[in-house]
């Protein structure tokens, strides 16, 4: 099976040939472990769940190495144990942002599992690999791509003559669009920090420059080199990160190992939208993946929105899509109940293969479903990781539909004569209102259980009648 991925460093489709297909290697840029996930968060997990899903099909399962990292080392982690020192908490600032950190993690652990996301085989740390930071940072002053001035040390831009490529700007352009922060200490305006001091009130490492920590950048570096190597086959993360985050990395590892290609395939994914809107707290329309688990949206809905749209396209969040999700779902589990995972079906690996195309693959579990083959959407479906066990359970209600179906059909067939359906819809919007998805064909009428179904409203219905 040939897989294809557009690659974002030259910015084409093109054909992925491993680096070792003994060992397929990716990384992700993982979270900074200040607050919950928020549901753009969610997204680039969900891809590259579904990436190393196709890639351990392909190569096998104990041949692919998938990296996502923890940013434990930031402001606003920092910020927050402040606050709580100030608040009376025990300890010390470095113990008090360490358990900000491990319980932030475990926020994310729980939420991306409940969304069928497999843990990485590594989750680094920031602060478990400072020592080798700061042995790459020596490295790039050594080989004069960066330098030292009043406790910083600094990656110089005009060094590497790539600088620009991944997201193709110009420094000129880079800096005019850019908030670049203006430093005396910089020899250009684009010269990006690998270390900067740190007071005794906040956390920080002995180094060659003086007690300090370091930059966001070169954080990923060393960790990717750590566990990766110095060429790996991909690298990933939402398209925001493209600049400078991205650009930074691809400068300060090249420079470091000029003999590498560091990451040969770049992938990046859009943004999230709500209903038509950007996310964002001003606009009333922010919110985590726990909230949206805490209002009984199942992990499993969720999941089968965002693989509704192809990774390289924004994706819109609507409660319309969330409806329909959980109506498939639900008529799909039915489906498949009792029924033993078939052979992986050719049209939904060839789907996936080609660019990790989940809408197209979505598409050809309707036409399973549609076939009557069980077998073949279960197996199908889990490819892309749902219908699994581990996200079971959600889709249970007990009740038969079939007396109100039947009530419906012959409503129906009254009004086709009387021409008069005002009964027909006041009953298909009391059963919207408890939450029943009514379908009407010619073939007759599907009642099925939807997004927020209330059995005691269908009850009251039921007595009404």
């Amino acid at each position: 099976m040939q897989l294809r991925f557009t690659n974002s460093k030259t910015r084409s489709k093109q054909d992925f040939e491993p680096i070792d297909p003994q060992n397929v290697r990716l990384y992700l840029c993982g979270p900074t472990v200040y607050d919950r996930a928020h549901l753009g968060n969610a997204r680039p997990v969900i891809v590259f769940d579904v990436l190393q899903r196709l890639l351990r099909h392909v190569y096998g399962a104990d041949h692919v190495t998938y990296v996502r990292n923890f940013t434990d080392v930031d402001d606003k982690i920092n910020a927050t144990a402040v606050a709580r020192k100030e608040a009376g908490a025990a300890g010390t600032l470095e113990q008090l942002v360490h358990e900000r950190s491990n319980e932030t993690i475990a926020w994310y652990h729980a939420d991306m599992d409940a969304l069928g996301a497999a843990r990485p085989d590594r989750e680094p740390r920031a602060t478990e690999y400072i020592g080798q930071m700061i042995a790459m940072i020596s490295g790039l002053i050594d080989k004069g791509h960066a330098y030292a001035a009043e406790g910083h040390v600094l990656f110089a831009v005009d060094s590497y003559a790539e600088y620009g490529r991944l997201s193709g700007r110009s420094v000129d352009d880079m800096i005019a669009g850019a908030r670049v922060e203006v430093a005396p200490y910089k020899k250009n305006p684009m010269d990006f920090v690998l270390w900067k001091p740190s007071d005794d009130e906040l956390p920080g490492w002995d180094s060659p420059w003086g007690r300090g920590r370091p930059g966001w950048h070169i954080e990923c570096s060393a960790m990717s080199h750590e566990l990766l190597g110095p060429s790996f086959d991909i690298h990933g993360g939402g398209n925001d990160l493209t600049f400078p985050h991205h650009e930074n990395e691809i400068a300060q590892s090249c420079c470091a190992h000029p003999e590498a290609s560091f990451a040969n395939v770049w992938l990046h994914n859009e943004m999230l939208q709500v209903e038509g809107k950007k996310m964002s707290k001003s606009l009333g329309n922010f919110f985590t993946v726990r909230d949206l688990l805490e209002q009984g949206v199942p992990g499993e809905v969720i999941r089968l929105v965002f693989l509704s749209t192809h990774y390289r396209k924004p994706m819109d969040w609507t409660e319309k899509k969330r409806e329909e999700a959980e109506a498939t779902l639900r008529k799909w589990r039915g489906l498949v109940d009792g029924v033993e995972a078939g052979q992986l079906p050719e049209a939904v690996l060839s789907a996936v293969a080609d660019d990790l195309n989940t809408a197209g693959a979505l598409a050809e579990l309707h036409k399973l479903a549609s076939a009557g083959d069980s077998a073949g959407l279960k197996a199908g479906a889990q490819m892309l990781g749902l219908l699994t066990d581990d996200l079971s359970g959600w889709e249970t209600v007990t009740v038969d539909l079939s007396t109100f179906a039947d009530a419906l059909a012959t409503a129906r067939t009254t009004a086709m004569e009387t021409k008069d359906f005002s009964e027909v819809d006041r009953m298909k919007q009391a059963l919207t209102e408890a939450g029943v998805e009514v379908r009407m064909s010619k073939a007759g009428v599907e009642l099925l259980p939807g997004a927020g179904f209330d059995a005691e409203k269908l009850e009251a219905l039921n007595r009404a009648d």
